[in-house]
């Protein structure tokens, strides 16, 4: 399967299943418990209907957003991901070049495999940092502290991570950072040579974020033990208000889903809020975040600017999210095959099929700007 035989989300999860190790892939295409989550995320924009309005000169398409204070050229940025090392040697370097080129924000990931300092080298757009909440108080005001200085723009804080999710797939394959594969997960990737050839002849695998702090090379700390033993499961509203005040700039929880935190998050001055399930990666059975979103956005809308992030694979998606009040969207899987079938080319063909859809769907739909878009557009079966 070649690069230009990818038209959409399907094509390129397929392309990088036939590159990847069979662990790998199931990381980045699994999900906790029975992965009901995961499946909902994108089946709930199907009981959603867009209703078109015709003859509205739609010649010009105007599809850029402000968000959180920044201005991007398309309603669609590439939510922080970890470990994008592992999935081709490009890795973020990838993701922030392609980012860049469509004007979009890209997001660092704490458990990301280059510096903030080479991202914010790399591309000068918006970017947002995501980090944990983590035991050591100390660590927290240092990553904060380091994001500042290198320039990033928005602080995002996961809150639906406290501990990690029961990712099955994982377990079937012994799948670990660093690599503590059981027999079934070896022979995966004895049978696609070619990763190996790629991941072995770059540069080694690490976590700059973190390698001052966390020793995750040296066989004595994984992923998960990360979350289990790093992160503060203890962490409490009045903690956040405090990081909110000490960032004293833009500030996002990812990972709201009541409309309860979502007007807590208001109180202590957050600027923005993530409605997120992680992808279904953690809590199974919890609400798609389409599906939450008319009730938070009537809640704090107003107030806040409220994103949404999760199943998202088509430009449809966008509008309809975007119509029930959404500032922006979201997308992790979506850009994470591309860039594990193809690298950066990947990437971009993908964040330009996006562009593209959605600009088809404005014309179809009768809208020149994202402003036009409204809930008077949409029907729910």
């Amino acid at each position: 399967m070649r690069l230009n035989d990818c038209h959409n989300f399907s094509d390129f999860r397929r392309m990088a299943q036939q590159r990847l190790p069979g662990p790998i892939f199931n990381y980045i295409d699994g999900a906790a418990d029975d992965e009901v989550t995961y499946r909902r995320n994108t089946e709930s924009f199907e009981t959603c209907d867009l209703v078109p309005n015709v003859l509205r000169g739609v010649s010009e398409i105007d599809m850029s957003v402000t968000v959180m204070g920044q201005k991007l050229a398309m309603p669609v940025y590439c939510s922080p991901t970890a470990l994008q090392r592992l999935f081709h040697h490009q890795g973020e370097r990838a993701v922030a070049k392609a980012a860049a080129k469509y004007g979009t924000m890209f997001g660092v990931s704490s458990l990301g495999t280059i510096s903030l300092e080479e991202a914010r080298r790399i591309s000068s757009g918006p970017q947002v940092y995501q980090f944990y909440f983590h035991r050591d108080r100390g660590l927290n005001r240092a990553m904060m502290q380091r994001a500042k200085e290198v320039g990033v723009e928005v602080m995002m804080l996961t809150v639906d991570s406290i501990t990690g999710g029961n990712r099955e797939r994982d377990k079937r394959t012994g799948f670990a950072i660093p690599f503590k594969l059981n027999l079934a997960g070896m022979l995966q990737f004895a049978l696609k040579p070619a990763w190996a050839i790629n991941y072995f002849t770059h540069e080694g695998f690490k976590l700059p974020q973190l390698d001052e702090h966390v020793d995750m090379g040296g066989g004595t700390m994984s992923i998960s033990r990360y979350f289990t033993e790093m992160l503060d499961p203890s962490m409490t509203w009045d903690d956040v208000a405090e990081m909110v005040r000490l960032w004293s700039g833009p500030f996002c929880l990812k990972g709201v889903m009541s409309v309860e935190d979502a007007k807590r998050a208001v109180e202590i001055g957050c600027s923005g809020i993530v409605l997120s399930n992680h992808g279904g990666r953690q809590l199974d059975g919890s609400r798609a975040a389409f599906d939450q979103l008319a009730e938070i956005v009537d809640a704090v809308g107003d107030k806040i600017d409220v994103i949404m992030d999760g199943g998202v694979q088509r430009g449809t998606h966008v509008l309809k999210a975007l119509s029930l009040g959404a500032k922006a969207v979201g997308v992790g899987r979506y850009y994470l095959f591309p860039l594990a079938a193809a690298g950066q080319p990947g990437v971009e063909r993908a964040l330009e099929q996006m562009r593209v859809e959605i600009e088809r769907g404005m014309k179809l739909m009768g809208c020149s700007s994202i402003e036009q878009l409204s809930r008077k557009n949409l029907r729910f079966r």
